[in-house]
């Protein structure tokens, strides 16, 4: 009886489960065990419910994709009710949470979930899968020690000037590599402007589409690039990330 009464208290497992960063073979990128894993759970949370159904799709389902919950976490979900979509952990019951791409609770909401599973003494179990972030920082050439990712530039043309300056500074004084990803519509303008306001012996990668088919990474000085065809990055997912010398 009381092997039963402690085995119903035992809180669920939050399963932070990685999806594609675009159309690849399901997998080049993630690990059958994660696949078998993902397969099983009945509940996700998910930065965007098309996106997780499309990754959910791609599966060995154990029931209907009808028959599994998914409950969208965008910025006007307060925590009432972000902890009410959780409370199955508390029971016993395991749930996975996704991101739009790439790895869960980095550079994502998710993390909040993440939190609230910790408070409760619930098991938070991540899974191995692609990181656009990482990724790019391991085939950049640049410092894979020191690094920061900044998100998004400022969308104003000043402002984001200003900003790139800084963020150079930063990294000539620390030794540091700047990581930060623009709307792929923007990707263009955020190249030029990369460009226009860095140093030509800042070293400058950018990391398109990774993991796909349309995949390229290049490293060069901001003078190098200058005299070099500019690449094809319109509509395409571009991790940008330079290191001032």
């Amino acid at each position: 009886m009381t092997t039963s009464a402690t085995s119903r208290s035992t809180p669920g497992t939050l399963h932070l489960m990685p999806v594609g960063l675009g159309q690849a073979p399901l997998e080049q990128w993630l690990p059958e065990a994660a696949q078998a894993q993902a397969s099983l759970l009945s509940c996700y949370i998910a930065e965007n419910a098309k996106t997780a159904r499309a990754f959910l799709k791609l599966l060995k389902l154990a029931r209907p994709l009808q028959d599994i919950t998914i409950h969208a976490l965008s910025p006007r979900v307060d925590e009432a009710q972000l902890q009410s979509w959780l409370q199955p952990l508390r029971t016993g019951l395991d749930i996975g949470l996704v991101s739009e791409a790439g790895c869960p609770a980095v550079a994502d909401p998710g993390a909040r979930a993440v939190t609230i599973a910790h408070g409760w003494g619930a098991r938070v179990k991540p899974w191995v899968g692609p990181s656009s972030i990482l990724l790019g920082l391991m085939a950049s050439g640049l410092d894979g020690q020191r690094f920061v990712f900044h998100g998004y530039a400022p969308v104003e043309a000043t402002d984001r000037a200003r900003q790139l300056k800084v963020w150079e500074q930063t990294s000539g004084k620390q030794k540091q590599t700047q990581l930060l990803i623009e709307t792929p519509y923007r990707n263009q303008a955020m190249f030029n402007s990369l460009l226009e306001q860095l140093k030509g012996n800042t070293r400058l990668c950018l990391a398109r589409s990774l993991t796909t088919p349309e995949e390229w990474i290049r490293t060069l000085t901001i003078t190098q690039w200058k005299a070099h065809p500019k690449p094809e990055l319109d509509k395409h997912p571009t991790l940008f990330l330079f290191q001032a010398a």
